[in-house]
C-alpha cells in the first residue's frame, strides 16, 4: 500500500510540473506575442489574465476527462477481476502462480506465493501483478483537474508579471529571462523526478520556451506594424 501511495504521489508531482512548465510556455508566448504587437500595458495584462483563466480551464477539463477515462477503465478491470475470481479460483490461482514464474520465480516458489496471497487478499494479489492497482487507490478525476489549474496558474503566472511588471523599455528582455530561469528549474526538477540527465532536460524545455516566445514575438511584431 505504501508503494502504491509513493507511485501516486510521484505521478501527481510529476504531472504538476509539467503543468506548471506548460503554464510557463504558453504564457510566455501569449504575452511576449501581445507585447510585440503593442505596447499598451493594459492590453498586455488583459490577455495574460484571459489567457491564464482559459488556460487553467481548459487543462483542468482536459486533465478531469482523460482521468476519469482511466478511472473508468480501472474500475472495469477490478469488476472483470472479481467475476473471474468468483466463477474459477483455481484457474486464476494457477495464473497468479504462472506470471510469478515469468517473474523468474521457480514453480514451487511461485506456487507457494500464490497460494499465500490469495488467502491474505486474493483480489488484490491480481489486481497489483496483472495491471498495477490498488483497490484502494484509483486515481480521483477532481485532485487531478484542481492540480492541473493551480500548477498551470502558477507557472503562467511568472511570465504574465514579468511582462506587466517592468518599465515598457524592457519589458520583453526581462520576460526572456525570468522565462528562461523558470524553465530551467521546472527542467531540473523534471529530471529529478524522471532520473534522467539534467542537462539534457533543463536545455530541452528551455529551447522550446525560448524559440516559442521568438515566434510569438515575432508574428505579433509583424500584425502590429501592419495594423499601424
Amino acid at each position: 500500500m505504501e508503494k502504491s501511495h509513493a507511485k501516486s504521489r510521484l505521478n501527481w508531482l510529476r504531472a504538476a510540473v509539467l503543468g506548471a512548465n506548460d503554464g510557463i510556455v504558453s504564457m510566455a508566448g501569449l504575452v511576449v506575442g501581445v507585447a510585440g504587437a503593442t505596447q499598451s500595458a493594459s492590453a498586455i495584462l488583459t490577455a495574460g489574465v484571459a489567457g491564464l483563466v482559459a488556460g487553467a480551464f481548459s487543462m483542468a477539463v482536459g486533465e478531469y476527462v482523460s482521468v476519469s477515462t482511466q478511472r473508468d477503465a480501472e474500475k472495469a478491470y477490478i469488476a472483470k477481476e472479481k467475476i473471474e475470481l468468483a466463477n474459477n479460483p483455481e484457474a486464476e490461482l494457477e495464473e497468479l502462480a504462472e506470471m510469478y514464474v515469468q517473474k523468474g520465480l521457480s514453480n514451487k516458489t511461485a506456487k507457494l506465493v500464490a497460494d499465500e496471497l490469495t488467502q491474505k487478499d486474493v483480489l488484490a494479489a491480481h489486481l497489483e501483478i496483472e495491471f498495477g492497482l490498488s483497490e484502494e487507490d484509483l486515481t480521483n478525476a477532481w485532485h487531478a483537474a484542481w492540480a492541473s489549474a493551480i500548477s498551470f496558474t502558477a507557472g503562467g503566472l511568472i511570465p504574465v508579471l514579468a511582462i506587466v511588471l517592468p518599465p515598457a523599455s524592457v519589458r520583453v528582455p526581462v520576460t526572456f529571462g525570468a522565462v528562461a530561469i523558470a524553465l530551467l528549474i521546472t527542467g531540473n526538477i523534471s529530471a529529478k523526478l524522471s532520473g534522467s540527465g539534467r542537462k539534457k532536460a533543463m536545455f530541452r524545455v528551455l529551447f522550446g520556451g525560448i524559440i516559442a516566445m521568438i515566434a510569438t514575438y515575432v508574428v505579433g511584431r509583424l500584425f502590429g506594424v501592419a495594423g499601424v
